[in-house]
This record gives structure tokens, sequence and C-alpha cells, in this order.
């Protein structure tokens, strides 16, 4: 009688809910391209707070953070201690934060069309997401071919 007891107990508490990654967004408030991201990002479970920023306090922001003169796109993230630059696919975030590299944290400069945010998929140009190592050196992470 007791397990059956302890099983209805168990059966009344919620399971806890699932953890969401929050991520911390700095983007230029007129850009549809950001918006796109960040709402990507939104539908994968990711809690998202957006700071406006543009021109020189952003790419101050960046350069303060360890990203790259070539590196650099038009919004930056950070999330648990790393720095997500541009349209970085959800499934390389999702990479990045299991396997912990010693590391600023990922890029995709410039602004592929096709990647997350910037078109449809199925229409996808080739491009590469960057991990950005603290020496300011990079190395492909992940690539994505065309459609």
């Amino acid at each position: 009688m007791l397990c059956a007891g302890a099983a209805s107990v168990a059966a009344a508490v919620p399971a806890m809910a699932e953890v969401r990654p929050a991520i911390h967004v700095l983007k230029d408030p007129n850009c549809g391209c950001c918006t796109a991201w960040v709402e990507i990002l939104q539908s994968e479970g990711f809690d998202v707070t957006v700071e406006p920023s543009m021109g020189t306090l952003l790419a101050r922001y960046k350069l303060d953070n360890g990203i790259p003169q070539e590196m650099i796109s038009c919004h930056t993230g950070r999330i648990d201690g790393y720095m997500i630059e541009g349209h970085v696919p959800v499934a390389d975030i999702r990479r990045l934060l299991d396997e912990r590299p010693d590391a600023v944290g990922l890029a995709v400069p410039g602004m592929p069309y096709g990647s997350p945010g910037m078109g449809p998929e199925t229409e996808r140009e080739s491009y590469e997401v960057f991990l950005i190592r603290r020496d300011g050196s990079t190395e492909i992470f992940s690539s994505y071919s065309a459609a």
C-alpha cells in the first residue's frame, strides 16, 4: 500500500519545467533580419532579451568581447559566457553549450542568404559557422552547403 501511495504523490507533482537557455541580444532596433533570428530562437525554446544598439556602440561591444573584425555580422548575443555573432543556427548554439569549448563563441560573418533569419533555408547559399578561440583565431565549427 505504501508504494501505491508514493506513486500517487509522484503523479500529482508536476515534472520540473525544462530550463530555457537565456540569451541576451544586442541589435539595431530597425533590423528585420535580426528580429527574425530572435524569433527563431524564441520558437526553439530560448529565453531571449533584446537590447537596442547600433553604430559605433554596437561595433565597440563586439570588439570588446572578442569578436574579430572579419567575423562581424549584424547582431550579437551572449549566452552562458559565450558570444554568438550573426545568424548562427540554433543547432550550433546547442552544440556549443553541450561541448563547452574554451572559446569566445560562434560567428557567421556577414549575412548569408538562407541562414536563420535571412530567407528560406530551401534557397540557402553555402556558409560556415566559425568557432572563435580566445586568442582571436578561428576555425570552422560547422558548414552548410547550398540548398
